[in-house]
C-alpha cells in the first residue's frame, strides 16, 4: 500500500507541474450521468450525437489498448463510460485556446497514464454509441479534480471485509450502488414522515439533548459534564418528557425526529446511537395512536417503496392497513398455554414458567413482569406480519395512562415487524399523583441495581400539576423501520457509521 501511495504522489506531482491539478478549486458539470443514459437510449449503435456534454465523477474502471482507451465514469446517479481516442485527445487546440488551454486540456498520454481508478476527473466531449451498445462521452478535453493516493477495494466478501464497510463507510459507497440506495431511501422515508406530520398539523419543536434527569425509557443513560455549570449531565434517552411539557404549554400536536442515546449492547438490532421519531396528540387516546401508526407507516412505504407489500429477508410483509391487534395475554396464552391472568402471585407465575422450561430472572418480580418475560421468549420472534401488541402490565409501563377497564394493565400498545419492536405508545398518563408514585417506584428499583430503571424529574412532575390534556404518544425507531423498507438484515446496514470497537493495528495501536 505504501508503495501504490508513493507511486500516486509521483503521478501528482507529474500533474502539479502539467498545469493539471492535481486537486482543482470546481468544474461545471452540465448532465449526471443517470440524465443522460435515461434521455439518449435511443442514440443507435455506431452513431454519435453532436451535443456538447460535460460530467464529473470517480474512475472506477480503465482499459487501454493502443489509441484507445475506455473508463468508466461515476457519479452520484450512476456511470458512464468514457470513450477516449488518441487523434481527438492530441489534435490542435480549439480555436482561442492557444498553448495554456491546450496544456489544460490534457492529452492521451497523460490522462491514461497519469489517472487511476479512484481517481475524480472532469471531461468534456460529445455523446457514441458503440458498437457494443454503450452510451459513451467521447472526450474531447479532461482535466484532474482530485488525485486519490488510495486505491479502490477490489470487491467485499467475508467478515473482515464487512467491518471495513462500516469502518470506512466512504468506500462502501463508492463501490456498491446498494449502499448508496438504501441511504437514499433512508432520506425519502424520513422526509416523506415529516411531510405527513407536516400536512396534519403537527409541529416538530427540538428538544434538549443534555439533560439532568434523564426520563421517557428504561435505558441506562451516556454521563458527561457541563465544567461552566460544574453540571453532571446525560444523553438523552428520549424525547418523550420535554415533549409532553410543550404539551402541557398548549401545543395539541408536536413531534421531533432525532437522535437518542443509549448505553447499551450491540447487536443488529441495537445502535447506542439511533433515530425516533416521537409524537404527541392532545386529546387522543392509544387507539387513535393505532390508526396514526398505520397510515403514517403505510404511507411512507408506499412512496419509498412504491407499495405497501415489500419483502423482508425473503418472506412477503404487507404493510396494507388494518393491522392485527391482540392482547399481550392472549399472545402468551396462544404460544405457551399460559394464562397470566390466573395467577395471583408472582412465585406460582414463576413456577408455571419453570414448568413449559422458560427462563426465569430474578429481577422479573411480580406477575406483569414475568408475563412480560414470558412474551419475550415465545411470542416476539414469531410476529412476523405487523401486530399490534396491546394492553401491557403497569410494571413495565410506568408512563402509560391505567387501563379503562382491565386492572393491573395501561393502555399501552408495541407494534412489531419481522419479530422485531418498531413502535411504542400509550394513553399518556396525566395524574400527576399517580405518575409521582410510579417514577418513585422506579428509582427504588434504580437505587436497588437496576441501571436502567427511570428516577424521578421533579421539574416534569410540576408541570404534569399544572394540567396536561388526555394525550396520545407515540415513539417509532426510524432505523428499524428503514431496516424493513430497505431488506437489510442489520441495524449498521442503515446508519452511515455506526458504533464499533476500536480496531487494533498489527502494530497494537487501537484505532477507530
Amino acid at each position: 500500500m505504501s508503495e501504490l501511495r508513493e507511486t500516486r504522489l509521483e503521478k501528482a506531482r507529474a500533474l502539479a507541474e502539467l498545469g493539471q491539478g492535481p486537486y482543482a478549486l470546481r468544474f461545471d458539470p452540465s448532465h449526471r450521468t443517470a440524465a443522460l443514459q435515461l434521455d439518449h437510449a435511443d442514440l443507435a449503435k455506431g452513431e454519435e450525437r453532436d451535443l456538447e456534454v460535460a460530467v464529473a465523477g470517480r474512475v472506477m474502471t480503465r482499459r487501454v489498448m493502443g489509441k484507445l482507451a475506455f473508463f468508466t465514469l461515476a457519479d452520484e446517479t450512476g456511470p458512464i463510460q468514457l470513450y477516449l481516442e488518441k487523434a481527438t485527445l492530441d489534435g490542435a487546440p480549439a480555436e482561442g485556446e492557444g498553448a495554456a488551454g491546450a496544456a489544460a486540456t490534457g492529452s492521451f498520454a497523460q490522462i491514461t497514464s497519469l489517472v487511476d481508478a479512484g481517481d475524480l476527473i472532469g471531461v468534456r466531449g460529445t455523446l457514441r454509441r458503440t458498437d457494443r451498445g454503450e452510451l459513451s462521452v467521447k472526450v474531447r478535453s479532461w482535466s484532474m479534480l482530485t488525485k486519490g493516493l488510495q486505491p479502490l477495494p477490489d470487491k467485499w466478501h467475508g467478515l473482515a471485509d464487512v467491518e471495513t464497510r462500516y469502518r470506512q463507510r466512504y468506500l462502501d459507497l463508492i463501490v456498491s450502488p446498494q449502499t448508496r440506495e438504501t441511504f437514499r431511501r433512508r432520506a425519502r422515508m424520513v422526509s416523506a414522515m415529516r411531510r405527513w406530520l407536516d400536512e396534519r398539523d403537527f409541529l416538530e419543536i427540538e428538544t434538549p439533548v443534555l439533560q439532568s434527569v434523564p426520563g421517557g425509557a428504561d435505558a441506562r443513560p451516556f454521563e458527561t459534564h457541563h465544567n461552566a455549570l460544574d453540571l453532571p449531565l446525560t444523553l438523552r434517552i428520549a424525547t418523550e418528557l420535554h415533549l409532553k411539557r410543550l404539551v402541557v404549554g398548549g401545543f395539541e400536536r408536536v413531534y421531533e425526529l432525532g437522535r437518542i442515546f443509549r448505553n447499551e449492547g450491540i447487536s443488529t438490532r441495537h445502535n447506542p446511537e439511533f433515530t425516533s421519531v416521537e409524537i404527541y396528540q392532545a386529546y387522543a387516546d392509544y387507539i387513535d395512536m393505532m390508526d396514526l401508526t398505520e397510515q403514517l407507516i403505510a404511507s411512507a412505504c408506499q412512496q419509498v417503496c412504491g407499495s405497501t407489500t415489500i419483502t423482508y429477508q425473503g418472506t412477503e410483509i404487507d404493510l396494507t392497513p388494518p393491522w392485527r391487534r391482540a392482547t399481550m395475554h392472549e399472545l402468551v396464552e396462544q404460544a405457551c398455554g399460559l394464562d397470566f391472568h390466573a395467577f395471583t402471585s408472582r412465585d406460582e407465575a414463576a413456577a408455571a414458567m419453570a414448568a413449559k422450561g422458560l427462563e426465569v430472572p430474578a429481577l422479573a418480580d411480580s406477575v406483569g413482569r414475568l408475563l412480560n418475560e414470558a412474551f419475550e421468549q415465545t411470542v416476539e420472534a414469531d410476529l412476523i406480519q405487523p401486530t399490534f401488541v396491546t394492553d401491557y402490565p403497569v410494571e413495565i409501563s410506568p408512563l402509560a395512562r391505567s387501563h379503562r377497564s382491565k386492572p393491573g394493565l395501561v393502555e399501552r400498545f408495541e407494534l412489531f415487524i419481522v419479530g422485531r419492536e418498531t413502535a411504542n405508545a400509550f394513553s399518556e398518563l396525566t395524574d400527576p399523583v399517580d405518575q409521582r408514585q410510579r417514577l418513585e417506584a422506579q428509582q427504588d428499583r434504580r437505587a436497588a441495581g437496576d441501571l436502567e430503571a427511570q428516577g424521578v424529574d421533579e421539574d416534569f412532575l410540576q408541570a404534569l400539576e399544572v394540567g396536561m390534556p388526555p394525550t396520545g404518544g407515540l415513539g417509532i425507531g426510524i432505523d428499524r423501520l428503514v431496516m424493513l423498507l430497505t431488506d437489510s438484515p442489520s441495524i449498521r446496514d442503515v446508519i452511515a457509521f455506526p458504533l464499533l470497537r476500536p480496531e487494533v493495528r498489527p502494530e497494537g495501536r487501537p484505532d477507530v
